[in-house]
C-alpha cells in the first residue's frame, strides 16, 4: 500500500498530482510582469467564483490573517461576533486581542446563527460590524447566509463580515447580490489547494471604513490590497506556487461549471449522509442547516472514534477527523469537498463499513 494517506478531514482535504504538477512551474518575480498578467488572468474567474464585480484579493497568510484584518480595518466602534463553533469563537477572542470592544453572541455548538438574534442585537445601534461563519467547520453547521446579509438593508452603517472558508464554491455565495461588506475564504479546503493562500474580496464602504481606520496596520491594510490590486499586484510578496495551483483549480471549475460542482458537492454529501443514517448515527447539525462540504456525525453509538481512524489509516490509506476540540470523540467528520467524485466518496464509504465491522 502506498505511504501516502489520503485526507478526508475537514482540511487540508486532498490536493490532485494534477493540481501538484501545475505548482511545480519555474518561480518568477513577483513584481514583474509574469506575475501581473497571472494575477490578471485568474481575476475574471475569481470574480465569477465570489460573485462580484469588484477587486477579489490574494493574501499569503492563512484565512485567520483576512479575519484579524477585517477587525483591524473595519471596527471603530464594536463588533458583534457570532459565535456557534470553534472558528466563530476563535474570531471573538481575535477581536478582544486586537483591543477592539466586542460582544459575543452565543449558541450552542451544532446551532446555526439566526437574522432574528442578530437583528435584536444590531438593534440597540451599539454595533459597528458584525462577524459571522457561514459555514463552521467545526460542527458541520451551514448558516443562513442569505437571511443574514438581509439584514444590511436595515443597518446599512454596519460592517457585515463573512467567514466562507469551509462552504466556498461547494453552495452558491453570491457577494454582490448578498450585499455583504467583506468575504473570504482560504486554499485548503474546497479549492484542493496546500494551506497557505486567503482570498477575500470587500465593498466599497467597507473601504471607506478602512480609510478612517489609524491602527489597521500593515500586512493586512485593505487599502494596500486595493492599490495593489488595482495593478494586478499583491501588496506583499506572494505565494506563487500556490497561484499557480489555484490558476490550475480554477480553470478545473470554469470547465465543470459552477453549477454542476454545486450539485456535485450536494451529491457526495448525500451519499455520506446516506452512511450515517444507514447506520444509525445521527448528525451534530439540524437538518435544514447541514453542510455541503462536510458532515459532522454525532458518535450517539458511543463507538471507539480513535480505533476507527487507526484501522482507516492502517487498512484503507485514508484519514477522517476524530472531533474538533471539546467534540472530540464525541463527533467524528467526513468531509466531501474539492475534487473528490462518487468513486472516491463510495470508497471511503467502503472503507468506514469495513472499519466498522472490525470495531464489532
Amino acid at each position: 500500500m502506498s505511504s501516502h494517506v489520503k485526507l478526508y478531514i475537514p482540511g487540508p482535504v486532498e490536493v490532485s498530482a494534477d493540481t501538484f504538477a501545475a505548482m511545480s512551474q519555474p518561480m518568477i518575480g513577483h513584481r514583474g510582469k509574469g506575475f501581473s498578467d497571472m494575477y490578471a488572468e485568474i481575476h475574471p474567474m475569481l470574480q465569477q467564483l465570489f460573485g462580484t464585480t469588484g477587486l477579489v484579493f490574494l493574501s499569503t497568510s492563512s484565512a485567520f490573517g483576512i479575519m484579524e484584518g477585517c477587525i483591524r480595518n473595519l471596527v471603530a466602534k464594536k463588533v458583534l461576533n457570532c459565535c456557534n463553533g470553534a472558528f466563530s469563537d476563535k474570531w471573538h477572542d481575535v477581536s478582544k486581542r486586537c483591543g477592539k470592544q466586542a460582544e459575543a453572541y452565543t449558541v450552542d455548538w451544532g446551532k446555526p446563527v439566526m437574522a432574528d438574534e442578530i437583528d435584536k442585537r444590531l438593534a440597540t445601534g451599539e454595533f459597528d460590524a458584525v462577524t459571522f461563519i457561514h459555514n463552521e467547520t467545526s460542527t458541520g453547521v451551514l448558516s443562513p447566509i442569505a437571511e443574514i446579509a438581509a439584514l444590511k438593508k436595515k443597518y446599512p452603517d454596519v460592517m457585515f463580515i463573512t467567514d466562507s472558508v469551509s462552504g466556498f464554491t461547494t453552495v452558491p455565495v453570491n457577494f454582490d447580490e448578498l450585499g455583504l461588506d467583506v468575504l473570504l475564504t482560504g486554499s485548503q479546503k474546497a479549492f484542493a489547494l496546500p494551506p497557505g493562500l486567503a482570498l477575500f474580496t470587500a465593498s466599497e464602504a467597507a473601504m471607506a471604513r478602512a480609510a478612517t481606520i489609524n491602527d489597521r496596520g500593515y500586512y493586512f491594510d485593505f487599502l494596500e490590497f486595493k492599490a495593489n490590486g488595482e495593478k494586478s499586484m499583491t501588496p506583499s510578496t506572494p505565494c506563487i506556487s500556490l497561484i499557480y495551483g489555484l490558476r490550475h483549480q480554477l480553470k478545473k471549475m470554469i470547465a465543470e461549471g459552477l453549477d454542476n460542482r454545486y450539485a456535485r458537492h450536494a451529491k457526495l454529501n448525500g451519499l455520506v449522509h446516506d452512511w450515517v443514517t444507514r447506520n444509525g448515527f445521527e448528525f451534530f447539525a439540524p437538518e435544514g442547516y447541514r453542510s455541503k462540504s462536510l458532515t459532522c456525525v454525532s458518535n450517539n453509538k458511543g463507538i471507539d472514534v480513535a480505533a476507527l481512524i487507526g484501522l482507516l489509516k492502517k487498512n484503507h490509506g485514508l484519514i477522517i477527523d476524530g472531533g474538533y476540540g471539546k467534540l472530540k470523540g464525541k463527533t467524528f467528520r467526513i468531509s466531501n469537498m474539492g475534487d473528490e467524485t462518487e468513486e472516491s466518496i463510495n470508497a471511503v464509504i467502503a472503507a468506514l463499513d469495513d472499519s466498522l465491522a472490525k470495531l464489532g
